[in-house]
């Protein structure tokens, strides 16, 4: 049994404690790729040049999409051998695509992907997927069940009882 939380600064986290770096295939990719598509904005429409530039272009973003199938699927893969039950964050990709500042990284890690193909292999397998509401997760305690309220920059809670019990000691 695991939890996955999914995001940018690493691929996923696990339950156990365990992290999975973001490999960021188009970051890796970025510039080179800028220069290809400079290269093909400077060729003539209808020249020959501009095709081979164009043909360049469809290249190495399909190299980059292609890198990123591999990792979801061979990550997904190890997820359902290994655990017969997991638990994903329900994330609203689409609505979080709105964000101008995040948009390129929440494409990039393909989270979405991800969990799709993890269901996917699940149902072949006989494995359980389950996708969980997200709200207010990081509002609870996940030691005490307590409910406290946090900004979205707080990412460390510390826990009162535990606090409590060690000054005591």
């Amino acid at each position: 049994m695991i939890g996955v939380d999914v995001g940018l600064t690493s691929f996923a986290t696990l339950s156990n404690g365990e992290h999975i770096e973001n490999p960021r295939f188009f970051r890796a990719h970025e510039k080179a790729l800028a220069k290809a598509q400079q290269k093909l904005s400077a060729q003539e429409k209808g020249a020959a040049q501009r095709a081979k530039a164009r043909k360049v272009v469809v290249r190495m973003h399909e190299r980059i999409a292609n890198r990123r199938n591999k990792f979801a699927h061979q990550l997904s893969r190890q997820f359902v051998n290994k655990y017969g039950f997991i638990a994903f964050e329900q994330l609203n990709v689409k609505g979080m695509m709105q964000n101008g500042y995040l948009a390129k990284s929440i494409g990039d890690a393909a989270s979405r992907q991800f969990t799709t193909f993890t269901e996917s292999k699940a149902a072949e397998a006989g494995s359980i997927v389950v996708m969980e509401d997200p709200t207010n997760t990081t509002q609870a305690c996940s030691r005490c069940g307590a409910h406290v309220k946090k900004e979205l920059k707080d990412r460390v809670h510390s826990c009162f009882e535990l606090t409590h019990l060690l000054t005591q000691t």
